[in-house]
């Protein structure tokens, strides 16, 4: 039932809207009337596919009524741009050329419809909104749409401001546009404009060419002026990125031109520039704002600044004035490409006005330029024109008769943009019309046709389009729509006839193998400063070598001052804001701007003091020797004899050991000698020592032997128990230090503690205990010979020898005593130098003591040299 109901209510839904539709149609026709009609100053040419261009012709608009008591009228435009009109022209131009290119576009003939934007957003919208909706009045609505073509592709907007607005409108039905001076980076972003290309280079691409002229000339320091709209705010984020990013130089200011003219505003500009230590001024704005401010500036007279322009005002004429130039002469400015059109100006010259003028908007664009050129009016003329003295034009006159910028082709560079940017058009749309059918890039392989040609279509081969200009060059876009940069880099020459030329100086551009290139020819620069050179800005001077960098503080990272390296460190080319170290063998040099090896310290033969070590030692060799050969020859008498010769003979050969060991605490540490010098001396000294011991106690044993009863005493000390127990305590000797190298050797180390700059060769002891031992081990001996000798003092002349082993052992503790703290204390190569003065003190002492009384009897008393004086003297006492 309730089914039943509801097929009910929708049949008689169904009836109530067919009868409604018959009764509409019967009273209304079946079209779309326009609401409006945007009143556009164009120019128009029918064609098989039409071309839209926007174009600046127009400066300035007048501002309709807007108090909606009545219709609101449309805006009117005022101040011709003869350069706006020329582009336009451009256009035609090309569009002609190619309708007569057989090659290019065969059997299809381009038209175009342009509009005048008058260099304003709201007007520049009206005209993109006409080209691709159309004008007219009423569209019927059958199976056709009827009505004039609509435009494929446009060629437009010079504003990066009105191409952002258009673009994002444009590219939600991806109908193609092409900017010839569009140069704001953020229209390479394809979500948002996916259909938006362009022949100028973006302001990416336009401030790194201006960053990569400041590091050419080394100009780090310098101030920003942008105009207040899309296209300078993006410029300046641009720049302030690549600065950052690279790090080529800072801002000292940053500031945004009015509008309008605000005189106050501007004064404040212009004292700040003046204010300001840099000397380069980095502008991004149109030539209307510059106006404003040099005129602040050349009443101010701040003079000496380097400008650097970018393309939207390198090559305004307005600004190369005489009352200008001497402040703007020397400009630097980034240039849009220049390139050749053969056969325009011919085309120029063959532009006529329409006689039939009625001042209305239409195909009126020829007569407004035909009006501005010639100072003249077109019937009927403007009430009190004729009255003033005013002419009528005839459209006769003579366009070659006129010198002014319109037929000036020498310099085309926006020209030459709108001419690529229409062949760039042509070439997709020949290079879509020649695919093959079954092998297209749309679906199911198929390809474009003219009858039902899409506007997205057209994108796809846009993207891909690849060409050659006449003038030679390659027009290509990469995956954002931009064209493969390049840019010319222009200087203002001032002549000193006060005349002013923009001459070319050089060329940025990128290429794929060398990427992005700077070419100048600075011979052609004219600099506009006394000394005719580049001006130094930097906000502080470069660190000299042997510095670094310390950034002030609330300032930019430009400003800096420079602080000196400390010792072993020196500038760090890769980070100038830090002192890099040097490797471990190697020092600052006095200026810290390189490293240079570590002077060596060790104990030399080429210095004074090893010299003289080593000469004292072998000195001390050369005398035991001597002293060797005087007892061997004088062997059997009775002061030898009573000696104990065999154990002299010992004596001297250890002692003579003790002097030789020294040497190898003089020289370069080597793993050898490190190993040896201890072992050796330990050995040596123990050896020494021990003879000193075995002799006291033979001494103590004869004594005791003299008495009665004591005979037996010299029975534990014959010849063959002195040998042992000399062998026995210097075997010890060998145990500990044969321990000691094979436990911690001794290793040559590199000691850089005790001052920086050098290294001091040593020989570490790898184990301090084992040192200690063998230390140790040698002033027990020599503790106990001084105690038993220091016993047997008082025994007769005759065994007056315990005297004199007293007295050397005292020697020898006190040197040894002070050698321990001595040698602690004393740094590098001088605690290798008192341990061989020990060494020597200590042999010196026991040589002169022990043997020199005997070699005074010997030598210079020979009659005391008998067994009766000797006994005598025990009488004697």
């Amino acid at each position: 039932m309730w089914l039943l109901f509801q097929t009910n209510l929708l049949l008689l839904v169904l009836l109530y809207f067919y009868f409604s539709y018959a009764l509409l149609s019967s009273v209304f026709p079946s079209s779309c009337q326009l609401q409006g009609e945007f009143h556009l100053n164009g120019v128009h040419k029918t064609g098989d596919v039409i071309l839209g261009g926007l174009f600046p012709v127009h400066f300035f608009k007048s501002v309709p009524d807007l108090s909606f008591i009545s219709e609101p009228q449309q805006p009117t435009c005022h101040g011709f741009y003869v350069q706006g009109f020329r582009l336009a022209q451009i256009m035609a131009f090309a569009i002609d050329e190619i309708n007569k290119n057989s090659e290019l576009l065969p059997n299809v003939t381009l038209g175009y419809s342009l509009y005048d934007n008058c260099a304003e957003l709201g007007i520049g919208f009206r005209g993109a909104l006409s080209l691709v909706n159309g004008q007219e009045e009423q569209i019927i609505l059958d199976h056709a749409c009827a009505g004039n073509p609509l435009v494929i592709g446009i060629v437009g907007d010079s504003s990066s401001t009105r191409s952002i607005a258009i673009s994002s409108v444009l590219g939600l039905y991806r109908v193609p546009m092409v900017s010839y001076f569009a140069t704001c980076s953020c229209l390479t972003d394809r979500q948002k404009y996916p259909s938006f290309f362009r022949t100028i280079p973006s302001d990416a691409f336009q401030v790194r060419a201006m960053i990569q002229i400041l590091k050419h000339f080394g100009w780090t320091w310098a101030g920003l002026l942008i105009s207040n709209d899309d296209y300078g705010h993006n410029a300046a984020r641009s720049l302030q990125s690549e600065l950052s990013r690279s790090g080529e130089g800072c801002l000292a200011y940053f500031e945004v031109l009015p509008r309008d003219k605000n005189t106050d505003e501007v004064r404040r500009i212009v004292n700040v520039m003046k204010k300001s230590t840099a000397r380069v001024v980095i502008v991004f704005a149109y030539e209307s704002h510059i106006l404003n401010l040099m005129n602040e500036v050349v009443t101010q007279n701040v003079t000496g600044l380097q400008w650097m322009a970018s393309e939207a005002w390198t090559a305004a004429a307005v600004l190369q004035t005489p009352q200008l130039m001497p402040y703007l002469g020397g400009t630097l400015g980034i240039a849009i490409r220049h390139g050749e059109i053969p056969g325009l100006r011919e085309f120029l010259l063959k532009i006529r006005p329409t006689l039939h003028y009625n001042n209305s908007y239409g195909n009126s664009m020829v007569n407004q330029f035909w009006e501005f050129t010639f100072q003249c009016r077109f019937a009927p003329a403007p009430p009190g024109w004729l009255e003033g003295g005013g002419a009528l034009c005839t459209g006769q006159e003579k366009l070659q008769n006129v010198d002014n910028e319109f037929l000036d082709i020498t310099n085309l560079r926006p020209e030459y943009n709108v001419y690529k940017a229409v062949y760039a058009l042509a070439y997709s749309l020949d290079d879509m019309l020649r695919c093959k059918p079954g092998r297209g890039p749309f679906s199911g392989n198929s390809c474009g046709a003219l009858q039902s040609l899409e506007p997205w279509q057209l994108v796809y081969y846009l993207e891909r389009v690849n060409f050659t200009t006449p003038f030679g060059d390659e027009v290509s876009f990469d995956e954002n729509g931009d064209v493969v940069p390049i840019y010319d880099v222009m200087n203002w020459l001032w002549l000193p006839d006060g005349s002013t030329e923009v001459q070319n100086v050089g060329e940025v551009k990128r290429s794929t193998f060398k990427g992005e290139e700077l070419i100048l020819d600075e011979d052609k620069i004219f600099w506009n400063f006394d000394l005719k050179k580049p001006p130094r800005s930097v906000c502080s001077e470069s660190c000299p070598p042997g510095t670094h960098m310390v950034r002030r503080k609330a300032e930019p990272k430009c400003c800096f001052d420079c602080i000196p390296c400390s010792e072993g460190k020196i500038t760090n080319k890769s980070n100038s804001f830090e002192c890099t170290s040097c490797p471990e063998d190697f020092w600052s040099n006095p200026q810290r701007d390189y490293c240079v090896p570590k002077k060596t310290e060790f104990l030399s033969y080429h210095e004074p003091l090893g010299i003289c070590l080593a000469a004292t030692s072998l000195l001390g060799t050369l005398i035991c020797a001597v002293v060797l050969g005087i007892f061997f020859y004088h062997r059997r008498t009775p002061i030898i004899r009573a000696s104990n010769s065999e154990l002299s003979f010992q004596l001297l050969l250890s002692l003579k050991l003790c002097f030789l060991c020294s040497l190898l605490f003089i020289g370069r540490p080597r793993m050898w000698t490190c190993q040896l010098r201890h072992a050796a001396f330990g050995i040596s000294f123990v050896l020494c020592v021990s003879c000193i011991l075995v002799k006291t106690m033979v001494v103590l044993a004869v004594f005791k032997a003299s008495k009665p009863g004591g005979g037996t005493s010299l029975k534990w000390f014959g010849v063959t128990q002195q040998r042992g127990t000399v062998l026995f305590l210097t075997s010890i000797q060998a145990a500990i230090c044969t321990t000691w190298l094979v436990s911690s050797s001794p290793t040559p180390h590199k000691n850089t503690q005790y001052q920086n700059d050098k290294i001091v060769y040593e020989c570490a002891f790898g184990s301090t205990v084992g040192f200690a031992v063998l230390l140790g081990y040698i002033g027990v001996l020599a503790f106990l010979s001084f105690l038993i000798a220091f016993l047997a003092r008082n025994l007769p002349d005759s065994f007056n020898e315990a005297k004199l082993i007293t007295f050397s052992m005292l020697i020898f503790c006190a040197v040894w005593v002070a050698f321990v703290p001595v040698y602690i204390s004393s740094p590098g190569n001088y605690a290798d130098a008192v341990e061989v003065f020990a060494i020597l003190a200590s042999s010196f002492g026991l040589l002169i003591t022990l043997f020199g009384p005997k070699c005074y009897i010997i030598i210079m008393r020979p009659e005391l040299n008998t067994k009766k004086a000797i006994m005598g003297r025990g009488s004697e006492s």
